[in-house]
């Protein structure tokens, strides 16, 4: 993915209307680095979620708290491959403890997403939060 977190906030910033944001949002979700066909498995398949999205975790290092996880995601709805694109940026290439300790959930409400979402968008990316932090507390204990 091209946008880091800073730019994907300072670019939010900058668009004043809700539609704009949506398209963002989705042109985030068209520069996420695609997900091979075989990572489209029920393992990898995030629960709870509306759309179908599939999240899939590579550790470096560890095990322990140290231990990096690097993220790739997909998922068949255009808006949701955003919420992963912001979900990616957000976490992935970070050690397990801080993915442990960041609230996202902060973020999408500095965003304006949290009053923008449907609830069960909203929920799916509750479950998609939680998958990655399960991911992290897995990580952090071999």
């Amino acid at each position: 993915m091209s946008a880091n977190l800073n730019e994907i906030i300072a670019n939010f910033d900058l668009l004043d209307e809700w539609d704009d944001r949506y398209r963002y949002l989705i042109e985030l979700g068209k520069e996420l680095e695609p997900l091979p066909e075989e990572a489209h498995n029920d393992a990898n398949k995030v629960r709870g979620c509306a759309s179908q999205v599939w999240l899939d975790a590579r550790r470096e290092g560890g095990p322990g708290p140290q231990t990096l996880l690097h993220f790739r995601g997909d998922s068949d709805a255009h808006i949701v491959r955003g919420l992963v694109a912001l979900a990616l940026a957000i976490y992935s290439g970070r050690k397990a403890t801080d993915i442990l300790e960041t609230d996202a959930f902060a973020i999408y409400e500095k965003l304006g997403l949290a009053a923008h979402l449907t609830p069960q968008r909203s929920n799916g990316v509750r479950s998609m939060i939680e998958r990655i932090k399960t991911d992290a507390r897995a990580a952090t204990t071999g």
